[in-house]
């Protein structure tokens, strides 16, 4: 009986890895949609949503019938509790990134992105896609002093976002109103996917340690991820 348990355990982190990979992918691809005007990929993006919706809702079934049947404390406890907060991160990180394919739908044939500032959008989705990857091995090692790590990681994204305001409040701006709020929501897409793996690596922080990640003092998380990964052996 404890081992079906715990399989069901597994299976609910088998989902968060999977809604990583496949959120991960899917901003990549939508950020090439939108510079290259690729009207087929932006919509296999936004159909793909789907996938990710579904994974979620199973997630969740899961984990409130693991909680009605099985009453898991402590350790057990922290895993499904903090995996349904992971879920709805991820699933967030899904519909971001079919928000950016829609802009590149509404703006066919045009990309809606002016061509000086295609390098930046370019660098902030594959940042993005980076974060979420290296959020998706957090979720699969435990490895704590890496979740740590992202907060850090995200400082370059911050910064990205930034320089594209100061290109949006430039006298010399030419783009137009349109191109203006395109841009705008753009980063503000990129900026908040970034934020959605940030959240996702703290979670994991908290589910090794017990402890909130701007608590965690990195050799003590680093203790406890070993400690969780023995007790899981």
């Amino acid at each position: 009986m404890r081992d079906a348990y715990h399989e069901e355990l597994d299976s609910i982190g088998d989902g968060l890895v999977e809604m990583a990979r496949l959120v991960g992918s899917a901003i990549g691809r939508a950020t090439t949609a939108m510079l290259d005007a690729d009207l087929n990929l932006a919509e296999s993006v936004i159909a793909a949503d789907e996938k990710v919706d579904d994974l979620q809702r199973n997630l969740e079934t899961k984990a409130i019938t693991l909680l009605a049947r099985q009453q898991p404390v402590a350790t057990d406890l922290r895993i499904v509790v903090t995996s349904l907060r992971m879920s709805a991160d991820l699933e967030r990180s899904g519909d971001l990134a079919q928000h950016v394919a829609k802009v590149a739908r509404l703006r066919y044939p045009e990309s809606a992105v002016p061509r000086d500032l295609q390098a930046t959008i370019l660098e902030m989705g594959q940042l993005a896609q980076r974060l979420m990857a290296k959020a998706r091995e957090v979720i699969i090692t435990k490895d704590v002093d890496l979740a740590l790590q992202l907060e850090q990681d995200d400082d370059a994204m911050d910064l990205l976002h930034r320089t594209l305001f100061q290109h949006l409040m430039d006298d010399r701006w030419k783009h137009g109103i349109e191109t203006a709020v395109d841009v705008t929501l753009l980063g503000r897409y990129y900026e908040r996917f970034a934020d959605h793996a940030v959240s996702v690596a703290r979670r994991v922080v908290y589910l090794v340690t017990g402890d909130y990640a701007d608590e965690v003092d990195p050799a003590a998380g680093v203790a406890a991820a070993e400690g969780a990964r023995a007790e899981n052996a």
